[in-house]
């Protein structure tokens, strides 16, 4: 297999990733072998892991799987990371709540079953710590010394962390006007932290840039040269979903969609668990949600085109704000091959969602659940998604991390005088 050379990698030795046998281009489908390679030099197409997977019997994999710890590194079999990762230091991601959303089903007139994955639960409340983990472990394998990527808030926070637990350096670069929690959580792991003027797609330039510099030698960045090892970390929302469903594909998924790496990874484990034998291979569908001020993979679709066309974000789901995503194509493909569909929804929306799932869950999603929730209930009264069928929404990270969107609506009933009198007089405590 040829290897591609790209500057500031620390190598392209082979490594130890498990069951991870190459990388393969979407494009041409032309292989190379496992570095820190991130595009085909054939036809500069997005590259992926490629694997030989498990074989033998389904029964003893899932009985495998279930044995291991309750967290992403119980699907070690099927990730691009060596054997004994349990027991390296990491932050140990995954196996968050799958909640049975009767309440939310009732209210959006759901009888086939709703679910809603909850990934607030894990170390840096996000989906992120998914993606960083596998991305850490790739890291190691290359030598890399300093972990680095491009965020719009979560991941730069998921770097920090797990660059902190794993004793490597830390350097991450978000937009300057990012929401001041996750700038926060982002700092106090004491990394270094820069906001870049511009938006999103601006940081990824520059950081682009930089790994192609002499100062980006020895760098890892997450979600560019160590971007195929990273985008593995989404298949394991695919696995814990199915396994938590007793180890059937969910009839319909709605996703967040960024730079939409997270919906095709996940298409990618459900494929993986038919191929595999886990699962029941029968039609699923997927689809897609954008909010309406960044909704370049919602307009395509809409459009029934194959190209997106970048667009300039202005909506309050920042985490979803990437004006340019680099797997939108494949979004398109994605939603048309399994029936699904990609929408959008208003910032008022967002909101409304957020606190819809809050009232009726106990659930505080940030902007980019509010958005997941926001489209699916809008293509369920268009009848887009079938209410008769098990539908699972992807919630991927906490409230707390964009309060200023629900601020000015979440207030105090009312402030009184500590007496009876004054509460009665409210009017309070009698719904």
């Amino acid at each position: 297999m040829a290897v591609q050379t790209v500057a500031g990698n620390a190598t392209t030795a082979p490594v130890d990733l498990g069951p991870a046998a190459a990388l393969s281009c979407r494009e041409c489908g032309e292989r190379f072998e496992l570095g820190p390679l991130f595009a085909c030099a054939s036809c500069f197409g997005p590259l992926e892991v490629a694997y030989d997977l498990p074989t033998g019997s389904p029964e003893e994999l899932r009985k495998r799987i279930e044995a291991g710890p309750d967290n992403i590194w119980r699907y070690a079999p099927l990730l691009p990371v060596p054997s004994d990762v349990a027991e390296k230091p990491n932050i140990n991601p995954g196996f968050t709540k799958l909640v049975k959303a009767d309440n939310l089903a009732r209210e959006l007139g759901v009888t086939g079953g709703l679910y809603v994955k909850d990934d607030s639960g894990n170390p840096t409340h996000s989906f992120k710590d998914r993606v960083v983990a596998i991305a850490v472990e790739a890291a190691r394998a290359f030598g890399f010394t300093t972990l680095s990527c491009s965020s719009t808030g979560n991941l730069a926070g998921a770097v920090g962390a797990a660059a902190a637990r794993a004793g490597l350096r830390s350097c991450v670069f978000i937009p300057h006007d990012l929401e001041q929690g996750k700038v926060v959580m982002a700092a106090v792991y004491g990394g270094e932290l820069v906001g870049i003027e511009g938006n999103y797609d601006d940081v990824n330039r520059f950081c682009s840039e930089l790994i192609g510099d002499p100062l980006g030698e020895g760098w890892g960045f997450v979600n560019v040269n160590l971007r195929p090892y990273y985008g593995e970390g989404s298949k394991t929302l695919a696995y814990e979903i199915c396994e938590q469903l007793g180890w059937r594909l969910p009839d319909q998924i709605v996703i967040p969609v960024a730079s939409g790496s997270q919906l095709t990874k996940i298409d990618k484990g459900l494929q993986e668990l038919i191929k595999l034998g886990l699962v029941e291979d029968r039609p699923y569908k997927i689809f897609g949600a954008q909010a309406e001020g960044c909704s370049p993979v919602s307009a395509a679709f809409k459009a029934g085109h194959d190209v997106v066309r970048p667009q300039k974000p202005n909506t309050i789901a920042k985490s979803l704000a990437i004006g340019n995503p680099a797997d939108g194509p494949y979004v398109l493909d994605i939603a048309r091959r399994t029936g699904g569909a990609v929408e959008d929804v208003t910032d008022e929306q967002v909101v409304d969602a957020i606190k819809l799932l809050a009232r009726t869950e106990g659930i505080f999603g940030e902007t980019a659940g509010g958005v997941t929730l926001g489209v699916t209930k809008k293509l369920i009264e268009a009848g887009v998604i079938d209410p008769t069928l098990t539908t699972v929404v992807v919630n991927t990270g906490d409230g707390l991390k964009t309060l200023d969107a629900v601020s000015a609506t979440s207030q105090a009933t009312a402030t009184i005088k500590p007496s009876l009198d004054a509460f009665r007089a409210a009017g309070l405590g009698t719904a």
